[in-house]
């Protein structure tokens, strides 16, 4: 039977303040047709549920973020916002094959009791949001009210609320697609690249890749900004000949990964990232779409080259509920983080129709 328990089998990259983790003892089957023996979630949660059990509110967190939604989208948690513990049961919940807890390639197998290294099976959005799913129903979780997630986590939200469409009963969709682009696909695969060029990346230990992860960080980077913030933020004053800000800026982030996440969990995911398709087995695209009938929050970042507006602008005309949001920034597709504080605003308004 499942069970909680309080640890992961690996260590963890960083220290995360108040991780839970539930413990499922029995087979985790794929869509690919592979196998998980045992999985492990690891999540948060904030706040209480409360009398009619009907305030929980899911956020599923994108690519390589963690649970701790405290932390990354600040300006949407807490007193009279969005993610407001003093009125909301609060869930998220570290995807499978992150390493922040939960099952992912560094976990020790209990069938090798080895790390599963390269050898973890593939994973697709629509396991993860079966995980989910599983934690749901651990935590007693009758009714979903809002399910939000942006970039990949849109994704997440999108399938669960196919998953279980009667017990969601509003999604936020933030610069989120129905399937993953052709664009997407191919930078992926680049970042790929970058990891596999590193000697190390198939060693089963923790190092391994790392130099290569950095590289394929500094790649994705050019995707989750713009033109414009970067000849804003990173020219420089003087006429020099080397040492940029925009070089500076990139290697920057790369070691911030590099420091935080391991390159073997971030080669799964962008394969997994790469599964995304709605309406795979389903008629398609737009008849799955046609099947969320649940008020939506859909939110559009002008400036974003990575998952660009008209992908929001399909969800929006084949999702029958459907609100449509187009947001003016600079940041391109990080603009669901950077602009946290406007998009608040935004969703709160949205809410104030129901």
């Amino acid at each position: 039977m499942p069970s909680t328990i309080n640890s992961s089998s690996y260590k963890i990259p960083i220290p995360i303040d108040g991780l839970q983790f539930y413990h499922h003892n029995d087979t985790f089957t794929l869509e690919s047709g592979g196998s998980i023996p045992e999985l492990t979630i690891s999540y948060h949660t904030f706040g209480k549920l409360n009398k009619n059990k009907n305030n929980v509110i899911w956020v599923c967190h994108a690519l390589t973020a963690n649970s701790d939604v405290s932390d990354w989208w600040k300006n949407m948690f807490g007193s009279g916002k969005i993610l407001d513990p003093k009125k909301h049961f609060i869930v998220c919940a570290n995807i499978i094959g992150s390493c922040y807890g939960s099952t992912c390639p560094r976990s020790i197998s209990s069938i090798t009791q080895k790390a599963y290294g390269i050898n973890f099976p593939l994973i697709t959005i629509r396991d993860i949001t079966k995980a989910h799913n599983l934690l749901r129903q651990h935590l007693a979780i009758k009714e979903i009210s809002l399910c939000i997630g942006g970039s990949c986590g849109g994704h997440q939200v999108m399938e669960f609320a196919y998953l279980i469409p009667q017990k969601i009963k509003k999604i936020a969709l933030l610069v989120t697609s129905a399937r993953e682009t052709a664009w997407a696909i191919a930078s992926h695969a680049a970042q790929r690249l970058a990891i596999k060029a590193d000697s190390t990346w198939q060693n089963n230990d923790n190092l391994a890749g790392q130099n290569g992860l950095k590289a394929a960080r500094g790649m994705a980077l050019l995707g989750y900004r713009t033109f414009n913030s970067y000849i804003d933020a990173q020219t420089d004053d003087s006429e020099k000949l080397e040492n940029f800000k925009a070089a500076s800026y990139i290697n920057y982030q790369g070691k911030k990964l590099q420091d935080r996440f391991y390159a073997q969990c971030y080669f799964l995911l962008t394969k997994t990232l790469d599964t995304h398709h709605i309406g795979r087995g389903r008629g398609g695209i737009r008849v799955a779409l046609n099947e969320l009938k649940m008020p939506a929050f859909i939110l559009s970042i002008e400036s974003d080259v990575l998952i660009p507006p008209v992908e929001q602008h399909l969800l929006a005309e084949h999702i029958p509920n459907a609100d449509f949001i187009s947001l003016d920034s600079t940041y391109g597709h990080d603009g669901f983080l950077v602009e946290a504080s406007t998009i608040n605003d935004l969703l709160l308004d949205w809410l104030d129709k129901f």
